[in-house]
């Protein structure tokens, strides 16, 4: 395990939990999980939105974290793991964080509370209490259009002093208060987008890296897309954006994780596209779209 501080930037794959037959597939999970340890990332980021986390009962998230951890003690990476936490009962939240204190993580990504629409007193006195209580760090995520509630960057910055909250994945879609963050953020307070389609636009304007699903697909290419802005290399890093621009709506076409997981079968990756209700798997013509790009890009890998 690592200082989440230290090591939260770059490019961090929020990474999908593949299911066979309803339960966890842990033999995809052990292959993902050697795959991409084996590729140009930074950290996983597990049991969160992409990770279909709402629907993982207790124990299989738990098992979700060892296996991913046993494998990298096998190979030759040991990655950082932030756990994905979401919830509207502050005490509930707590109590998944005693739980989960003596997990090998290195920290959480809570979301803020869903649906209650609390103000920004109650998303302030929230992460606060969060904090307070939790054993490993917290990256604080926003994002208004899942939750209906934005935190504002007043607020933001409030939470940004406590010590336990290291940064923030930005979904806020807004990129005036995104910019201003990063300008007006304390020293050392990571800002990472959660917005696929502006990667480049996130990282050209300041962000520390991105929490980016479609990473799943052309991972060295995002990776590079980071690398090369920060070396100052803007026109190389638009040309290796320019490669993958297109891959970040063609996987959001339908509701995600769905379109990755087709695409990650299709590839033999995982065993199984299946997603858990209220999830469903991509529409025939959507299949059919991704069939279309796969066999394109082996062409052009060829």
């Amino acid at each position: 395990m690592t200082g989440l501080h230290d090591h939260l930037l770059g490019l961090w794959l929020p990474l999908v939990t593949p299911f066979r037959d309803g339960a966890l597939d842990e033999r995809s999970l052990r292959r993902l999980t050697r795959h991409y340890s084996g590729q140009a990332i930074d950290g996983f980021i597990l049991g969160a939105t992409s990770g279909e986390g709402m629907t993982l009962r207790a124990a299989e998230l738990e098992r979700l974290v060892a296996i991913v951890r046993d494998e990298m003690a096998a190979g030759r990476r040991t990655l950082p793991i932030c756990l994905g936490l979401s919830g509207a009962d502050t005490s509930r939240l707590k109590e998944r964080l005693d739980e989960t204190a003596d997990w090998p993580i290195d920290g959480y990504l809570i979301a803020s509370p869903y649906y209650v629409r609390p103000s920004q007193r109650g998303l302030l006195a929230h992460f606060e209490a969060l904090a307070d209580h939790a054993a490993w760090p917290i990256a604080l995520y926003n994002i208004p259009y899942r939750t209906s509630v934005n935190i504002t960057n007043q607020t933001l910055l409030r939470l940004a002093e406590h010590r336990n909250i290291v940064g923030l994945k930005d979904c806020g879609a807004n990129r005036e208060q995104s910019i201003a963050l990063l300008r007006d953020r304390p020293k050392g307070f990571r800002v990472l987008t959660g917005e696929d389609a502006n990667y480049l636009e996130a990282l050209t304007d300041g962000a520390d890296g991105g929490i980016v699903l479609s990473a799943h697909v052309e991972t060295a290419t995002f990776a590079a897309v980071y690398a090369e802005v920060k070396r100052g290399n803007h026109d190389a890093a638009q040309a290796r954006w320019h490669e993958v621009a297109e891959l970040t709506r063609l996987l959001f076409a339908e509701p995600s994780p769905a379109p990755a997981k087709y695409w990650l079968w299709r590839c033999g990756l995982i065993d199984s596209p299946e997603v858990r209700l209220p999830m469903v798997e991509v529409s025939s013509e959507l299949a059919a779209q991704i069939d279309r790009e796969i066999e394109r890009r082996m062409k052009v890998a060829a």
